[in-house]
């Protein structure tokens, strides 16, 4: 059983169930926490669409937050979501620009999941 994550018919992700229902549940905390919509939502069909701008304005917070805290706490709980995030935009062809301090200590993690994301 899968949770496919969905822009215009496409997928851009197709999540194991846990997976895919854990990203969205952190998502949803997460936009509660940076103050912004997700663009994620789930359909009646066991899947999740995605708004592409919105979403895009979502992880852009997310990654705002990140990027102004030097936290390890912070970055640790927010890391797992940020890369999912990240790979999923590179899916839909959008992805947001990094600071290079953190470009290259992503990039290693994006590939990993990107592989295993599809």
């Amino acid at each position: 059983m899968s949770y496919p994550y969905e822009l215009d018919g496409e997928t851009l992700w197709d999540a194991g169930y846990y997976s895919g229902k854990l990203y969205a549940s952190l998502a949803r905390g997460a936009a509660e926490f940076v103050e912004l919509p997700t663009g994620l939502t789930p359909t009646p069909q066991g899947s999740c669409d995605v708004e592409l701008a919105t979403f895009r304005a979502f992880v852009q917070g997310l990654y705002a937050h990140y990027s102004s805290t030097s936290s390890p706490v912070l970055h640790g709980l927010a890391r797992g979501l940020l890369v999912t995030s990240l790979v999923l935009l590179e899916h839909a062809g959008a992805p947001i620009t990094l600071k290079p301090e953190h470009e290259e200590a992503l990039r290693e993690e994006k590939t990993a999941f990107a592989r295993s994301m599809g």
